[in-house]
């Protein structure tokens, strides 16, 4: 006689420990941003395209997405405390640190144009987030305000790295395949921008 256990399909098992794992690590990282979440978001995306089944797709796409809004209020609801306490706090610190001074006054630029909708666009840009969301503190954007502008930044988001997850998917008939392309794509699309930066410092010393 089997158990409960040993009768569960490996694909139900696989789900009920990755949907929960996806959810803290992309939470986390949106916290503490050393995590690359959307590699993660591509990779569980890649291993859903070849699970083909019901709804899988569907599923990451929801854990992401809800998982990384909650992680967007939590730091910014900490950063809006330390703003508002006389010795700030490490919350604060940290992502003041994560936002360089040219960064930041561009972010300021875009959200005194657009308003809330930069945060859509903050998401999407690599290392984009951070000096966008300091802007919003230091403009003292309420926190209803600031979700309001962050759902649709992270649906976006969410939407964005899947792609990038169902295209290795489909490229390659290994899962590990599809998986290594999608974070290798993700990892580049996240280091463009500052192999952008560094090729216009060097160049605008040259021609010093």
């Amino acid at each position: 006689m089997f158990s409960a256990a040993t009768q569960v399909p490996p694909e139900s098992t696989q789900q009920a420990v990755g949907y929960p794992t996806l959810f803290l690590l992309v939470a986390v990282g949106a916290l503490v941003p050393v995590i690359p979440t959307g590699a993660l978001v591509s990779s569980a995306a890649v291993v859903a395209f070849h699970q083909r089944a019901p709804y899988s797709l569907l599923f990451v796409f929801a854990t992401a997405s809800v998982a990384a809004f909650l992680g967007d209020i939590a730091l910014y609801w900490l950063g809006r405390r330390g703003m508002g306490s006389k010795n700030g706090s490490r919350w604060l610190e940290a992502i003041r640190a994560r936002a360089p001074q040219e960064r930041l006054e561009q972010a300021q630029d875009k959200l005194a144009d657009h308003g809330v909708m930069v945060l859509v666009l903050s998401r999407l840009v690599p290392a984009g987030r951070i000096p966008v969301m300091l802007a919003c503190l230091m403009a003292k954007m309420p926190l209803r305000r600031f979700a309001r502008g962050d759902i649709p930044a992270c649906l976006a988001w969410a939407v964005t790295y899947q792609v990038i997850g169902i295209l290795g998917g489909s490229l390659f008939e290994e899962p590990w395949e599809g998986v290594v392309a999608a974070v290798a794509l993700t990892l580049l699309i996240s280091a463009a921008p500052m192999l952008w930066r560094k090729v216009r410092r060097t160049s605008g010393s040259q021609h010093a």
